[in-house]
């Protein structure tokens, strides 16, 4: 039997084929990868199935309900140690900063940590950011951190006379509290007072109210030198609410320890410095 040139390249081509490996990839309705390899050997068809994790699955947004839960487990023991300082109750003062801030997402508290839409007004001497609100490109302030924000926020409402009426009201009366914030003109929005207390009955915050707030923790540690005070980091700390708390400057508590930022973890052992 003969064979032509083109018969003999096609019979080689087939062969060549026919041994290798063809795979394909295809995506299951999870969004995984699936890539099947049909391998072919000695008359023999095998497939196997490797799984890769897809790179585009897309991930689900937080609930409503999540986005709070995570703003209280960090927000919720800073407003009760100002409600314990400043007798604002904390219930407010966490309404306020989940509906001004966007429950923390908005351009004011990422950009600016500002969750209480604080303007500049004329004794601002800090940073600022510029925000359109009831006027186009408004001055509102910059902190350091979030932490800040809520003590600028209690002194905010302490030191300024039109809001001293507020504070002859009960502790636990956030009703009261809610319309008197928009009677002293703290908001433009007629609705004001109604989102506060429903936010504060929708997600519980008057437990807030109820509960001790937390205390500041100094011990006392031995060192070769002498003895050092120290502070253990509590859950909701921040560097600027403990100098606070303290009465020790920031920015030497900072080089007291040796730290090049504002940050610090749940644990972490900070050195006083000697008063």
């Amino acid at each position: 039997m003969h064979y032509s040139l083109n018969s003999l390249l096609l019979l080689v081509i087939t062969l060549l084929i026919s041994s290798c490996s063809v795979t394909k990839s295809v995506r299951n309705r999870l969004g995984v990868d699936v890539v099947e390899k049909d391998s072919r050997k000695e008359g023999v068809s095998q497939t196997t199935i490797e799984v890769k994790p897809a790179t585009d699955i897309i991930k689900r947004p937080l609930t409503t309900k999540q986005k709070v839960a995570q703003y209280l487990q960090i927000f919720g023991p800073i407003a009760q140690r100002e409600m314990k300082q400043y007798k604002i109750p904390a219930s407010i003062t966490l309404a306020q900063g989940l509906l001004e801030s966007g429950f923390g997402e908005g351009r004011l508290a990422l950009e600016g940590n500002n969750h209480f839409g604080i303007k500049c007004h004329r004794t601002w001497q800090g940073e600022k950011i510029y925000h359109d609100d009831d006027e186009k490109g408004e001055c509102f302030r910059v902190y350091a951190d979030a932490g800040e924000s809520y003590r600028d926020h209690s002194l905010f409402l302490s030191e300024r006379d039109r809001y001293a009426f507020l504070f002859r009201l009960g502790k636990r009366d956030y009703k009261a509290w809610a319309k008197g914030l928009k009677k002293a003109g703290y908001a433009t929005d007629p609705k004001y007072p109604d989102k506060l207390i429903r936010l504060i009955e929708r997600f519980d915050l008057a437990q807030y109210d109820k509960k001790h707030a937390h205390e500041i923790m100094v011990q006392k540690v031995k060192t070769p030198q002498s003895n050092e005070s120290i502070y253990v980091v509590q859950k909701g700390d921040t560097l600027y609410s403990i100098a606070r708390e303290l009465k020790i400057d920031l920015n030497v508590l900072k080089r007291k320890n040796n730290l090049k930022d504002n940050t610090i973890y749940l644990g972490q052992e900070l050195i006083l410095p000697k008063r």
